[in-house]
């Protein structure tokens, strides 16, 4: 938890530095590239708790505010496993003991078991957002405590900065993967990449999420790194998209963003985490948000382990509690504000579909055909048969007469000749007849 101010304090600006390059505060996006965490960080300062109670649990209010505690008297996520995918989780801190059950690193900078963390500047934000979603604690009633404590993590790490050997595209689609193939009830992204579109490569990687009945849970983003609405994966189909809140549950300025993809709200604001060396913290971003609504998916589908992922998704956004603010600004809030306890516990209609869309068919209706292989031309000779041998035509004078010539040629003339010189004489006998007769009548006057 909180330790001295002078064993910490390099620690502390540390972590405050960190929060402030990839957080609220940030550059702004127009000069950043590739895609952003969410999250400013500053050591935890401990509230004044009732007397008796633990500091850390004292500040995790959203479990009290957002049914947390009152969907722990139905389960605490037991037989669930959540896949994190982001920097990693620290080995250290006591809080993911036992919570740990495998991992994986797609940077090429991390460890093989994915609880090494990566990056000089975001290597805490994994295990922040782990421990939201399912921290054990430090004790029955002491350290801070996930919303899902006796689901299990998957710490899967990757790289978001330039010194990642492998493109990003091809980390977040290896990591959806693995993390299916290994026993992921829920997937959470804590990250975005601050553009509506996303790689084709992407389409099959979270396809076979859905095929394979995982809920994928993704931040919306935050207005303070510069994201002014969501962007992908936020706006990719089927996903559950966080929009954040504050205290007061309102939506937050700066730790939340805006648009249409965006389905239920919670808490990103005055947010615990635990580093990746143990230190507590107090952050903000729709980071944290999403792990909060991942915890309670996982709550869900082990209270009811019927229900397939579109059913757990539908469950969490028809429970949400709906608002003044939420219900005329849906881009904002989406569906409301996250209930767990009324989403482990309400009577809700099944569907057959995700009520956040349909990946297959957006890619059915938009994605164009990949245009075919083209054409490789053949390392060895093409052999082609030999034709057949002209025949010999016979040598014929050209002053001979052949068939063609007298059928078409001499005897259609040799008739036409004939017929006009019988004409001809005709005409002039018939003409010396006339004269005779002419002048036989003049000498007989």
């Amino acid at each position: 938890m909180t330790r001295r101010v002078g064993a910490v304090r390099r620690a502390a600006l540390a972590a405050v530095v960190a929060g402030l390059l990839i957080g609220a505060g940030a550059v702004p996006a127009a000069a950043q590239s590739g895609p952003l965490l969410g999250g400013a960080a500053v050591p935890m300062v401990d509230p004044t708790p009732a007397p008796g109670a633990d500091p850390a649990r004292a500040a995790e209010y959203w479990l009290d505010e957002y049914g947390v505690r009152s969907a722990w008297a139905t389960t605490r996520g037991k037989g669930q496993t959540i896949a994190i995918i982001d920097t990693g989780i620290g080995r250290s801190p006591v809080e993911f003991a036992g919570a740990v059950t495998g991992g994986a690193d797609f940077s090429g900078l991390g460890a093989s078991d994915g609880r090494k963390p990566v990056g000089a500047v975001d290597g805490n934000h994994g295990s922040w957002v782990a421990s939201l979603a399912a921290a054990r604690g430090t004790g029955a009633d002491t350290g801070m405590i996930g919303v899902a404590p006796e689901a299990s993590l998957l710490s899967i790490s990757i790289g978001f900065g330039a010194s990642a050997s492998v493109p990003f595209v091809q980390q977040v689609a290896d990591a959806i993967r693995w993390a299916v193939d290994n026993g992921a009830d829920i997937i959470n992204l804590s990250f975005t990449t601050n553009t509506l579109s996303w790689d084709p490569l992407w389409d099959d990687a979270f396809l076979y999420a859905f095929d394979h009945d995982v809920v994928v849970v993704v931040a919306a983003g935050n207005k303070g790194s510069g994201t002014d609405e969501v962007g992908a994966p936020a706006t990719i189909p089927g996903v559950l998209t966080v929009g954040g809140v504050n205290r007061a549950g309102v939506a937050s300025d700066q730790a939340s963003t805006q648009g249409i993809t965006i389905g239920i709200s919670a808490p990103s604001e005055e947010l615990l985490g635990v580093s990746a060396d143990g230190q507590l913290v107090q952050w903000n971003g729709t980071s944290g948000a999403a792990p909060i609504v991942a915890g309670i998916a996982a709550l869900v589908r082990a209270a009811h382990p019927d229900l397939d992922a579109n059913n757990v998704i539908n469950r969490i956004v028809r429970t949400a509690r709906s608002t003044p603010q939420s219900t005329a600004n849906p881009q904002l809030y989406g569906n409301g504000l996250v209930d767990a306890g009324a989403a482990v516990t309400a009577s809700v209609a099944s569907v057959d579909k995700n009520p956040m869309g349909d990946l297959a068919e957006w890619v059915r209706l938009f994605r164009r055909a990949e245009p075919g292989p083209r054409p490789q031309p053949t390392s060895s000779p093409v052999t082609i048969p030999e034709l057949p041998a002209a025949e010999a035509a016979p040598v014929v004078s050209p002053l001979l007469p052949t068939a063609d010539t007298l059928r078409y040629g001499t005897v259609p003339l040799a008739g036409l000749t004939l017929a006009a010189i019988l004409v001809a004489l005709g005409v002039t006998a018939a003409a010396r007849r006339i004269r005779s007769e002419r002048a036989q009548r003049a000498s007989s006057r």
